[in-house]
C-alpha cells in the first residue's frame, strides 16, 4: 500500500495517524487534504478532517562506475532542481459547474445585504465542493484581518450548506484572490523562518494558526533537508514549530 487515508480532529492529527499507518515520516510522503475539519455550532454538525498521505516515488540508485580522476573533475555535478510547490489555495477539483442559484449564494446575498454590503457571488459547485468568488467594490472589506472575517463567513456558509446532508460538502470562499495571496505570504514566511532556524540552531514557534494555514507551512517545508515542522496545543490556539532535523 502506497497511501493511507485517515480522519482526525484536525489535519495534523489525521496526518500523524496516516504516517503511523504507513510507518514513515512526513519527509517521505505527499499530503492531500480531502476534507477540512468543522467544529459545528454548539457541538452539532461537527466534521472531522480527512487526508490522503501518499508515499513519494523513489528513484533507483544510479550505477556507479569508475572514471579517470581528471575527467571526473572536469564534470560538474548538476544542480538539484527545487521541487515545485503545489498550490493548495488555487487548486480546484474538476467537474465544477456554475451554480449561481446555490443555497450558499442565497445565504451570502442575504447575510451581506444585512451587513450593508453590495457584493456579487460567482459560484462553482459539484456534489462534494462549493467554490465562491466574492466580487464588488467592497469585496476587500469582507476579508478582515488575516482573513478572519472571510473565514468566519465561510464557516457559517458551510453550516448552511451541510445542514441535513449525509455527505460533507467542502465550502471555500475567496475574495480578490486572497487565498492564493495568503498562501504565498505563508510560504515566504516558512522559508524565512526555516533559514533563521538553520542559522541560529534554535527552533521557532509561530503564532496560533488555523488548520489550513498550518498545512501550507507544512507543505512549504516538507522538502527542506535541514528542518522539520510539527504542531502543538489545542484549537484554536494550536501552533506550528519549526526545528532542526536531528
Amino acid at each position: 500500500m502506497n497511501f493511507s487515508e485517515k480522519y482526525g480532529n484536525d489535519i495534523d492529527e489525521a496526518v500523524e495517524l496516516a504516517l503511523k499507518d504507513l510507518k514513515v515520516t512526513r519527509d517521505d510522503v505527499e499530503v492531500e487534504v480531502l476534507e477540512e475539519p468543522s467544529k459545528g455550532f454548539l457541538g452539532l454538525g461537527s466534521k472531522l478532517a480527512k487526508v490522503r498521505v501518499t508515499l513519494k516515488e523513489t528513484e533507483p540508485e544510479p550505477e556507479v562506475t569508475a572514471e579517470p580522476v581528471a575527467e571526473a573533475k572536469a564534470q560538474k555535478a548538476p544542480k538539484e532542481p527545487k521541487p515545485q510547490r503545489k498550490s493548495i489555495a488555487a487548486e480546484r477539483p474538476e467537474g465544477l459547474e456554475p451554480a449561481d442559484d446555490h443555497i450558499a449564494v442565497q445565504f451570502l446575498e442575504k447575510t451581506t445585504k444585512e451587513m450593508g454590503m453590495d457584493l456579487t457571488f460567482k459560484c462553482m459547485a459539484n456534489d462534494e465542493n462549493v467554490y465562491i468568488d466574492i466580487e464588488g467594490d467592497e469585496a476587500g472589506n469582507i476579508i478582515g484581518k488575516r482573513g478572519q472575517t472571510l473565514d468566519a463567513i465561510q464557516y457559517l456558509t458551510s453550516l448552511v450548506v451541510n445542514k441535513d446532508t449525509s455527505q460533507y460538502i467542502r465550502v471555500v470562499l475567496d475574495s480578490e484572490n486572497y487565498r492564493a495571496k495568503r498562501e504565498k505570504t505563508l510560504q515566504q514566511l516558512a522559508d524565512r523562518l526555516a533559514g533563521k532556524v538553520v542559522r541560529s540552531g534554535r527552533s521557532v514557534r509561530l503564532e496560533p494558526m488555523n488548520p489550513y494555514e498550518r498545512m501550507v507551512i507544512h507543505a512549504a517545508l516538507q522538502h527542506n533537508k535541514k528542518v522539520v515542522t510539527r504542531s502543538e496545543g489545542e484549537e484554536p490556539y494550536r501552533r506550528l514549530i519549526i526545528e532542526l532535523k536531528k
